[in-house]
């Protein structure tokens, strides 16, 4: 492999490495030609300035709408809408299934990582079902940097408990990762119930720092009167994207 490209974008890092979490060896801006000499990891080794040896993101090498790369464009993200397929979730009062919510949700967050640049991968984008077990291989298979699932609450009886929760297992970055997206989350329309320890498969077994966000309890109608609409899904959706961006840029 020895492909010759034109980047497109400006500021892009040059690692020493295929991940973000290497050190900086240099940048490219656009109209740089790089000839690509192997891939690994979703990431490609590359000579730019005539010798000079490192790796970028393969996501950025023909992305021609980002105009500049940023610690958030050369990050992949991991969006796990929580159930799905034959697993309908929890229940609202009139028997809506939380599968469809965190879809919808994922759905309107990967988009907003992917408008920055950010490669994002959805453990489900339709309705099928998708192994409890098998979701956590999501991050590493994919050399992944972060894994967030969305999820709506439910209490034992309908209309008593209400608002949001941020949930990591492991603490350090992944607690670091519920805490950043967690403070952007002042302008969600119902009460923060902060951050909490949770002992969720989903979070317990993946490598990277991983959360699950509850984003209200969908058997309390005030609640799900926010969670099916599209504005509050879009807030949320917004959030993670500004809470992500601040984790990376104070991480790496």
């Amino acid at each position: 492999m020895r492909n010759n490209v034109m980047i497109h974008c400006n500021n892009l890092q040059v690692k020493s490495g295929p991940n973000i979490s290497y050190q900086t060896t240099g940048k490219i801006n656009a109209g740089t030609r790089v000839q690509i000499l192997n891939r690994q990891d979703n990431w490609d080794r590359v000579v730019y300035d005539h010798s000079k040896i490192g790796w970028i993101p393969d996501w950025l090498v023909n992305n021609k709408t980002l105009k500049e790369a940023t610690n958030l464009s050369e990050t992949t993200v991991v969006l796990d809408p929580g159930h799905g397929g034959s697993d309908s979730g929890a229940l609202s009062t009139g028997n809506n299934m939380e599968k469809t919510y965190t879809l919808q949700v994922a759905k309107k967050a990967a988009k907003q990582l992917q408008e920055k640049g950010a490669n994002v991968i959805m453990t489900r984008d339709s309705d099928k079902t998708v192994s409890l077990f098998s979701r956590p291989s999501f991050s590493t298979d994919n050399n992944a940097n972060l894994f967030i699932s969305f999820h709506f609450d439910s209490s034992p009886e309908n209309n008593t408990a209400s608002g949001f929760t941020s949930y990591y297992y492991h603490k350090g970055l992944s607690l670091k990762l519920a805490t950043d997206i967690n403070r952007q989350m002042e302008n969600i329309p119902i009460d923060n119930r902060g951050i909490e320890f949770g002992n969720f498969l989903v979070i317990r077994d993946v490598k990277v720092p991983s959360i699950l966000l509850e984003m209200g309890y969908i058997n309390d109608d005030d609640d799900f009167k926010h969670i099916e609409n599209q504005q509050y899904q879009e807030t949320v959706a917004q959030d993670v994207e500004n809470g992500v961006n601040n984790y990376i840029n104070s991480t790496y």
